[in-house]
């Protein structure tokens, strides 16, 4: 969990370093968690719509979050030794998160590469 709140604090506009697959992976999975909760409280309260897909709440978060998201995302390609602008192959439909989760799950590059030092041998 110190990852994630590292992401949210420490990290929230880092897009220079390198993330690995597992502060990427954890961060994904709390952020996703936590939408949904406040997607139920958002049906609860009323505020939910259907026609946009979300409501108040999970908006505000959706904003609040979408920088410290998008910068693990540019992490987590810069240690499989890819530039940022890989999150836009997200524009081709279907293929594209495909092949983007693929690169999600790679392994990062071993030593030093262009965007700093091996996260893994810091731990």
């Amino acid at each position: 969990m110190d990852i994630v709140i590292k992401c949210i604090t420490e990290k929230y506009v880092d897009f220079s370093t390198r993330a690995p697959r597992k502060e990427f992976w954890l961060f994904a999975l709390c952020y996703t968690v936590v939408y949904f909760i406040l997607i139920g409280i958002d049906i609860s309260a009323g505020t939910y719509n259907l026609e946009i897909g979300f409501g108040v709440i999970s908006g505000i978060f959706g904003l609040l979050t979408i920088i410290p998201y998008l910068a693990v995302t540019v992490r987590r390609l810069h240690d499989t030794n890819r530039v940022g602008w890989w999150v836009l192959i997200m524009l081709i439909p279907l293929v594209g998160a495909i092949w983007l989760i693929v690169l999600f799950c790679l392994k990062g590059s071993e030593g030093e590469n262009r965007f700093g030092g091996d996260p893994l041998s810091n731990q």
